[in-house]
């Protein structure tokens, strides 16, 4: 745009193409996720150091903790441009957050038109990650957790059926299996009401009342012929 000659020097100074508006909102939203991916780093390098190493190298395919490390580091450098380019208005900073934005918008719609072209063996590869992970279920807490929160939050229960929890060593049906939970599922299969969250409370105390009786009873047989008792 032209500026005429006489134009005020206070004018031509304050004059921008640049609105503050969204300058600074794009470098709020950017901050703001610049900060979650530390945390994510942080949580994920935590996790992975209170791990035992046999149980991190095992289920190393699925290991939340590098999960959360990986997504925090590219989430970093990727508003890392946003936030200083937006700031700076810097152009080279800015086109490579685009860039980047673009990139990972086009890989997104890749995988899901991949997905359902070839959805048969996209359902595999995701059973066979599923399955990998069950059968490792017990040996990595974070794991652990998440299967739990991804079976509680879908209502579902293994990768297909209940009957892959029997690739787990703990619930495997097998008659050598010394587990007590042989024959069973993870609790977060199930789907509890708030009536069901009494009725398993109150069976709780049944049972170690039951329980405590037994003890009773059995010490008071053996005792019994004891002339002292």
């Amino acid at each position: 745009m032209a500026r005429r000659p006489g134009a005020p020097a206070a004018y031509r100074e304050e004059f921008s193409f640049v609105s503050p508006l969204v300058k600074y909102l794009l470098f709020f939203f950017n901050m703001l996720f610049w900060v979650i991916s530390m945390v994510m780093v942080a949580v994920g390098v935590y996790a992975r150091l209170m791990k035992h190493a046999e149980a991190a190298l095992a289920c190393l395919a699925v290991d939340p903790a590098i999960l959360l490390i990986v997504v925090g580091i590219l989430m970093f450098l990727l508003t890392f441009c946003g936030c200083i380019g937006s700031l700076r208005e810097n152009i080279c900073l800015l086109q490579t957050f685009s860039l980047c934005l673009t990139i990972v918008f086009l890989l997104q719609l890749a995988a899901g038109v991949l997905g359902f072209i070839f959805s048969d063996k996209a359902r595999g590869k995701v059973s066979e990650i599923i399955n990998n992970a069950i059968v490792h279920y017990r040996d990595d807490l974070d794991l652990q957790n998440l299967i739990d929160f991804g079976q509680k939050k879908f209502s579902c229960c293994g990768g297909n059926s209940y009957k892959d929890w029997s690739q787990n060593m703990y619930f495997n049906c097998s008659d050598d299996n010394p587990s007590r939970e042989r024959c069973s599922v993870p609790y977060s299969c199930c789907l509890p009401t708030p009536n069901q969250l009494v009725g398993i409370l109150l069976s709780q105390i049944l049972v170690n009342q039951i329980k405590d009786q037994i003890k009773l009873q059995l010490y008071n047989q053996q005792h019994r012929a004891d002339p002292w008792y």
